[in-house]
């Protein structure tokens, strides 16, 4: 694996980890405003450009 790949990995943890502190803050309805609405749009963008990145790693 290369060092772009477990660099994408481990910026793709780091998204999720925002996401998942973005759900305990509005738990237990999840009921996000639109800022958070936004935070989550834009860490989802980032997250799949992460995955890309991997699939593009791993498919060498």
């Amino acid at each position: 694996m290369t060092q772009r790949a477990v660099d994408a990995i481990f910026q793709a943890m780091f998204l999720l980890t925002d996401l998942r502190v973005l759900m305990r803050e509005t738990a237990p309805l999840h009921d996000l405003d639109e800022e958070q609405r936004a935070k989550a749009s834009k860490a989802l963008e980032k997250l799949k450009k992460q995955i890309n990145t991997l699939e593009q790693e791993l498919s060498r």
